[in-house]
């Protein structure tokens, strides 16, 4: 009796398992930002994407002209329907169907729209609202699409790692969903996700939970170099031999704490930042701290080794699912100097916005014919001290630059006097050369409360001295 109730069970299981591995694949995708104000065109981008040999392309919307761009790439396409719409669509299914033929439908024939995501990282926010709309807003579209004989898009929603109880997650098996939405959200959106045979999409960043105990963490543990190093799970003996798996098998322990042990994981983000700010050097990733261990060398390091694991053929998967596939996005194409955020957020891309390479990267997996050009030595893997200016970033645009030049002025207490004609800073009398110094003064003054070198953008931290003979920038020592 025992085996013939087992039968139909593993039947089950088997099927399942069939059916969600023939519908993903370990090809590495790009996720494309559009936040900078000198980024190169859809129809650029597309080719400089397809220099990189990647196999999906994420965007943050549905930009028309990104999508007419991808017409005949053969590239799968991953769209999404912005936060702000999801409270509107949840309760009001003509929405839906709306966005569903402005967005999707007038591309389906020529551009391979495979997945379309509801909201980005919408747990992360405070908007309990928004949170329990988020899967009636996914049901919505996904009845949209079918209504509308839309069957190869799967519906889902990326969610970053503070879904679970412990950002610090060890062990993996301790892995269980934060008790304010588990029941009310997790579980149902688990249940629709089970039920359509879509994926549940994660930003996975072990640069983030590195950052938060880099005395504790090994860095090489996290950029998937560590020889020998490893972490014993206490509770399953699983062995582990990076961060990354570590991240992802405590979702997929809180997945089955919910009763949902099978669903694929997608990672929607990866990375590792290639820059960031000297000021911001702390531990608490969620105060605006960074910088430390953000360099290209750590960057290639890392999005070389995630993309050799992940795209090894057979599939290696985790520890807790060994030989599983994860279909992947890699953040991001560009440094987008309009993201807002800590100094990292700024610099994750692969690529400059001119379009040249940050470092060598091959998205295919494929080992390089021949071996990459050196990087460079890292030298932020500990704390700056020393002395730092805020000046005008190269290529700014020169209005915006006006702008922020009059706020910097507008603030403090004689901020911008010695760039007045006649000053010792008024020469030479150019834009750049003013707005840098007031930016440097407004940060010296105004660190200590709050202030940032960021001016929408408009502004980048360095370290050495722009000071001429007549003119000394104030600056700001760590």
């Amino acid at each position: 009796m025992m085996k013939t109730g087992l039968a139909p069970l593993l039947v089950a299981l088997f099927l399942f398992l069939s059916v969600s591995d023939a519908e993903i694949s370990n090809k590495v995708g790009i996720c494309y930002g559009q936040l900078g104000n000198n980024l190169p065109s859809p129809s650029q981008s597309v080719k400089l994407i397809q220099s990189l040999k990647a196999s999906r392309v994420k965007i943050y919307d549905a930009n028309p002209d990104i999508l007419n761009a991808l017409k005949n790439t053969d590239m799968e396409v991953s769209i999404m329907v912005p936060n702000g719409l999801i409270n509107n669509i949840s309760s009001t299914p003509s929405l839906a169907d709306q966005w569903v033929r402005d967005n999707v439908l007038p591309y389906t024939r020529e551009t391979k729209i495979r997945y379309l995501l509801v909201g980005n990282e919408i747990l992360s926010s405070a908007d309990n609202l928004t949170w329990s709309n988020l899967v009636p807003a996914m049901e919505k579209m996904e009845n949209s699409l079918r209504a509308h004989g839309v069957h190869k898009v799967k519906v889902g929603t990326p969610l970053a790692m503070d879904m679970l109880e412990s950002s610090s997650l060890v062990p993996p098996s301790n892995g269980t969903f934060r008790s304010d939405f588990s029941d009310s959200v997790i579980r149902p959106m688990l249940e629709f996700l089970n039920r359509t045979k879509s994926f549940f999409f994660i930003d996975v960043y072990p640069y983030f939970s590195w950052l938060s105990d880099p005395t504790n963490i090994n860095l090489d543990y996290a950029l998937l170099e560590a020889k020998n190093i490893t972490y014993t799970d206490p509770n399953t003996n699983l062995t582990y031999t990076n961060l990354f798996d570590q991240l992802v098998d405590a979702v997929f322990f809180a997945m089955e704490r919910l009763g949902y042990p099978n669903i694929p994981i997608f990672i929607a983000e990866t990375g590792w930042p290639n820059g960031g700010d000297f000021d911001q050097i702390g531990a608490d990733i969620y105060h605006g701290f960074d910088q430390i261990g953000a360099n290209i060398y750590n960057a290639a390091t890392y999005n070389r080794n995630i993309v050799k694991k992940l795209t090894k053929k057979p599939a290696v998967g985790t520890p807790a699912r060994p030989g599983r596939v994860l279909a992947s996005f890699i953040f991001a194409l560009y440094n987008e100097n309009q993201k807002p955020g800590i100094g990292t957020e700024r610099h994750f891309g692969l690529l400059y916005p001119n379009g040249t390479n940050v470092y060598e990267i091959d998205l295919s997996g494929v080992e390089p014919k021949k071996e990459y050009k050196p990087l460079p030595k890292p030298t932020n893997n500990e704390p700056y001290k020393g002395k730092i200016w805020c000046v005008a970033a190269k290529g700014a645009n020169t209005s915006a630059l006006a702008s922020a030049l009059t706020y910097a002025c507008a603030r403090g207490n004689g901020t911008c006097d010695p760039i007045k004609p006649g000053k010792p800073c008024s020469k030479p009398d150019s834009l750049f050369w003013h707005a840098s110094y007031a930016f440097s003064s407004y940060y010296a003054q105004f660190k200590k409360l709050g202030g940032n070198c960021d001016f929408n953008g408009l502004a980048t931290q360095v370290v050495k001295d722009p000071s001429s003979k007549s003119c000394k920038f104030p600056s700001v020592t760590l």
